[in-house]
């Protein structure tokens, strides 16, 4: 039996088959023998197991037209479902995601929703990718440089190498680092600051980015986002 068919990770079937590869590298078991620690440690994982692979979920590889990248999960109990920037019904949406609210409103008209659930988007074509797909209860950022990384940038990588057209949509300086992976003479980047209030002044407001992805789409022949939640 292989590493890979050992690790066998619980995740949909076309990015089974896209990151093989991926699941058979020592990083890979080195990060499921770390979660597998943290949590017989008695240790809080968000989002819970079977949704850290939402986004995959919900956004097959061929489906893909639109990535958002996020850096890691909410770290707050009841927050996180496995979509950057997305919360469940009934959480009030964090203060990143509300400006991104805001920018949709200033760019497109359309309303301000109540829910921070972003499932309708993901199911649309835009898939939402965090960086590092786990974290620590309460611990922000607590699960770094333990494979996670490696792992998405082998995503974004596949996406890059295997489809041609998609809008990537990357907020902040840690976002932007990931154009290195991506073959710009196949691809759409979309750049600003970051939603977060302490940036989304610096250039997030007013980068119109929702109507440019649907511009760019359209011209590419692919059908838009309906971005109304």
């Amino acid at each position: 039996m292989t590493a890979a068919t050992t690790i066998n990770p619980q995740i949909e079937e076309s990015w089974k088959e896209a990151l093989l590869d991926e699941f058979s590298k020592p990083y890979f078991s080195a990060l499921k023998t770390f979660l597998t620690e943290e949590k017989n440690a008695g240790k809080i994982i968000y989002p819970k197991g079977s949704e850290i692979f939402n986004a995959f979920t919900l956004t097959p590889f061929e489906k893909v037209k639109v990535v958002i990248l996020g850096q890691d999960p909410y770290h707050n109990p009841g927050q996180a479902h496995g979509l950057s920037f997305s919360v469940v019904d009934g959480v009030k949406p964090p203060p990143s995601l509300q400006n991104i609210y805001k920018e949709i409103y200033s760019d497109l008209g359309l309303p301000i929703p109540s829910s921070g659930n972003l499932t309708k988007w993901a199911a649309q074509g835009v898939f939402l990718l965090n960086a590092i797909l786990t974290v620590q209860a309460n611990q922000p950022a607590s699960h770094q440089k333990k494979g996670w990384e490696e792992f998405t940038d082998a995503v974004i990588k596949n996406l890059s190498d295997k489809r041609t057209g998609l809008v990537f949509i990357l907020w902040g300086n840690y976002a932007k680092q990931k154009i290195a992976l991506i073959d710009t003479s196949k691809h759409h980047i979309l750049t600003s600051a970051h939603p977060s209030p302490f940036s989304a002044a610096n250039g997030f407001f007013g980068c119109r980015h929702f109507s440019k992805t649907n511009a760019l789409l359209e011209k590419s022949g692919i059908s838009p986002i309906d971005w109304k939640l």
